[in-house]
């Protein structure tokens, strides 16, 4: 059975220009070390890479640039997924937009049913008493739209937006307000390993707990005298602790101080910072009018509930709606009802969001403001603090060359250094 190749291990190669260790990779993308080795291994095998020696022992995966070309023409479920995230980006629009479309088509459809309920019972009087009040009662069914048609200050706004050319209209901002915009905090995880990668490779494979505290959850009152809390890093990164003179601990990466690249640091925040929920990435103006559509929805609804409730009017269009006014009455309560409830979780949500932030915003404090421990072990942590890059010339046997041609190679390398040890005498 094929295995379809991750998804980070692809990016995190191109990213990297193609040329990678494993633990470039695994730094990269936060993935495990075994994880890491055994993804590029089969994806190596799969689009014809090329695996490169070093005299150290240490490995670079050489990948072609069109490898994603090579991928697709091999898996079926790469084009298959392709396909389908490009149909599923039309789909997700096309529900976005119908919960709007239903709002504005019920609104609609309510005040044609009311005029027409209106209609009926005032054309079913009697022609004379009518006459006798000066023509009496008689009601258009464009009476009611022009008695919600908006006024001059509406106009002013809808010039406004256009204008400032928001980048949702207003069908994608009714689903915007009823449901949000999903969860920012959707890669947390992901984003949360790829830091403490980039933290262990600016460090150059040699860290504190201290250094790695601000990016994790796990770090209590009584695992920081311990630095439990460390264990998970050690355990994905394959990380070992190493003991000062003074009995302080540090922690050494070895497998992240090996690159196929110069490559400078990382840029990256002090401490992983969670995003607050937003209610709705819609214009204030666009929420405003999804309320006042929603109030006018229920007015329509009551109005409509109770006219039904009153008078018999035979007549089709008068009997569907009838069929499908308890659907029409909840929609309208739940478009109201839900947003209420959605904003107090965010609220309840936002102060844990913030509560988490606070307390790793303080531990990076600690280490930019480090006491006079923290700074001994620093200082211990830089003995073990390492960078190797894989040069051409560290490079003893590749896949890519006929083993004949790499011995020749070899030779030549060997007397030119004899050379230049030679000449240097």
């Amino acid at each position: 059975m094929t295995v379809t190749p991750n998804p980070a291990i692809m990016k995190s190669i191109e990213q990297l220009d193609y040329a990678v260790t494993v633990g470039d990779v695994a730094a990269k993308a936060g993935l495990e070390i075994n994880f890491a080795q055994q993804g590029l291994m089969t994806l190596a095998s799969e689009v014809g890479g090329h695996l490169q020696v070093a005299d150290s022992g240490e490995i670079v995966f050489q990948f072609p640039k069109n490898y994603r070309t090579v991928l697709r023409n091999k898996y079926w479920r790469l084009r298959l997924q392709e396909t389908w995230e490009k149909i599923w980006k039309v789909l997700f629009y096309i529900i976005r937009i119908s919960f709007g479309i239903v709002l504005v088509a019920s609104i609609i459809l309510m005040m044609v049913a009311i005029a027409a309920i209106l209609i009926a019972v005032n054309s079913g009087k009697d022609n004379d008493s009518r006459d006798d009040r000066g023509g009496g009662f008689f009601f258009f069914p464009t009476d009611i739209f022009w008695f919600f048609t908006p006024g001059d200050s509406y106009n002013r706004y809808e010039e406004k937006s256009q204008k400032s050319k928001s980048q949702m209209n207003f069908l994608e901002s009714v689903f915007s307000f009823l449901f949000g915009d999903g969860n920012p905090n959707y890669n947390l995880e992901e984003k949360r390993w790829q830091d403490i990668g980039a933290v262990i490779r600016n460090n150059q494979g040699a860290v504190t707990a201290e250094q790695i505290a601000p990016y994790l959850d796990n770090v209590t009152i009584l695992n920081q005298e311990t630095e439990d809390y460390i264990l998970p890093v050690l355990a994905r990164f394959n990380g070992y602790p190493q003991v000062s003179p003074e009995g302080n601990l540090i922690y050494s990466f070895p497998e992240l101080q090996v690159m196929a690249k110069r490559r400078r640091s990382d840029d990256i925040t002090n401490y992983l910072q969670e995003k607050l929920w937003k209610f709705s990435q819609a214009e204030s103006g666009q929420i405003m009018l999804s309320i006042g559509l929603g109030g006018l929805y229920i007015i329509l609804a009551l109005v409509l509930g109770n006219l039904l409730q009153k008078y018999l009017v035979d007549m089709v269009l008068i009997t569907f709606v009838q069929g499908i006014y308890p659907a029409l009455l909840t929609y309208g309560i739940a478009f109201l009802t839900i947003p209420l409830i959605r904003y107090f979780w965010i609220q309840n949500k936002n102060k844990r969001i913030e509560s988490r932030n606070q307390q790793r915003q303080k531990m990076a404090e600690k280490v930019l403001k480090p006491t006079a421990t923290l700074r001994q072990k620093l200082q211990f942590a830089q003995q073990f603090a390492n960078q190797t890059v894989i040069t051409a010339a560290d490079i003893t046997y590749s896949t890519d060359q006929d083993l004949l041609e790499q011995e020749a190679n070899r030779s030549d390398k060997i007397d030119q250094e004899w050379q230049k040890r030679l000449e240097s005498q």
